[in-house]
């Protein structure tokens, strides 16, 4: 099997739905209980049928990532480079049709934002940008990365999917995580909302993970945009393509991302609406599905949500975050890609994590490690 296709062509997302939602209060319990699960029991714990079994898979949930992380959580911050897109997507504030001022940051905007985000406390930054080849291309990415690798232990990137031999090229730059999100398995609904651009080549961004994979990045994040389909369909073909990366490319570590659709300026509405006991039940899932995944929670979600995940599962959080370029120091007003729910600052988050007993982790590792 040369990449993730073949696998996930096997499928079909109508009987995996199916098989989903026919899961029973027996499979739920056959998954809670044994010590190896399986995708099946993954299906079986996002079911309907898991919902009366919240506490106890909170619980579990709970023991299994204190046992594999101990009482850290890590803290990480989005700086964004640049809202110019060539992609039309129906629910993000930096579509191509969208009339607003774009913006990309200079080198020396880019120092500016990095010294705010220094001054925070961090030493763990993620690269995003809007997806726009003539503007924000390999050579802009290198000449970030050496800007800011100096400054930060850890250099992660959200940016559009690039070739094996552009990631390769950044990876000696000092990029050392990618996150790339495939927004919904569902073919023809990801066309629907990636009507223009090269973000709607489905297949082109599906087999991105595969290139990573062959790359040799250090981790790289998964997820799907929550709200576009049918929540437990689309997590089910996540878990999918962990299952399959962990075993072909074992090397990388991984990570997941429960991003739900937030407003923007004329934004979509969720064609599926979760609530917070529905993604809390599937941050339980995958943690109990998988031990050592890290499981990550960002600023879309409100503060009181973000208090009470802590301790369920949750091992990287985001905090102070501003989701437009020059947001921390520069262009203050610009178009954020999306409303945040969470404004709290990194100090106050910190504070918080540190009140439930648990330790902020500023540096993810020490590069020199791999060197």
């Amino acid at each position: 099997m040369t990449s993730f296709t073949e696998l996930f062509e096997s499928c079909s997302w109508g009987e995996t739905k199916k098989s989903i939602y026919d899961k029973t209060a027996a499979d739920v319990e056959q998954a809670l209980h044994t010590s190896t699960r399986s995708l099946e029991d993954f299906k079986a714990l996002i079911s309907p049928a898991a919902a009366p079994y919240l506490e106890q898979m909170a619980q579990i949930s709970r023991s299994l990532t204190l046992k594999r992380f101990g009482r850290i959580v890590q803290m990480y911050v989005p700086l964004y480079l640049s809202n110019e897109c060539n992609n039309i997507c129906t629910y993000c504030g930096f579509s191509y049709d969208n009339k607003v001022r774009r913006k990309t940051l200079s080198a020396i905007e880019v120092m500016q934002e990095a010294a705010v985000i220094k001054d925070m406390g961090y030493d763990h930054v993620l690269l995003v940008t809007g997806e726009a080849n003539q503007s924000v291309h390999t050579d802009y990415f290198k000449k970030v990365l050496d800007l800011l690798r100096p400054h930060f232990s850890h250099l992660s990137m959200e940016i559009q999917p690039l070739d094996l031999e552009d990631y390769k090229e950044l990876m000696h730059y000092g990029l050392n995580t990618v996150l790339v999100y495939q927004e919904t398995y569902h073919r023809e609904d990801y066309k629907k909302h990636h009507p223009k651009g090269k973000k709607s080549n489905f297949q082109y961004r599906l087999e991105t993970p595969d290139r990573l994979g062959q790359a040799g990045i250090h981790k790289m994040g998964l997820g799907v945009l929550i709200g576009l389909e049918d929540w437990r369909t689309d997590s089910f073909f996540t878990a999918m393509h962990l299952n399959y990366l962990e075993k072909k490319y074992w090397q990388s570590k991984y990570s997941i991302s429960f991003p739900r659709l937030r407003p923007f300026s004329g934004g979509l509405e969720p064609k599926v609406v979760m609530n917070d006991k529905e993604l809390t039940q599937l941050i339980c899932a995958y943690r109990i599905f998988n031990e050592e995944v890290e499981l990550s929670i960002s600023t879309r979600e409100s503060e009181s949500f973000r208090n009470n995940i802590i301790k369920l599962g949750i091992t990287a959080i985001s905090a102070g975050s501003k989701t437009n370029p020059g947001g921390y120091a520069t262009e203050l007003d610009s178009l954020e890609q999306f409303e945040i729910s969470d404004e709290r600052s990194a100090a106050e988050i910190a504070a918080m994590i540190r009140t439930q007993g648990y330790e902020p982790v500023w540096k993810d590792w020490d590069i020199s490690l791999t060197r």
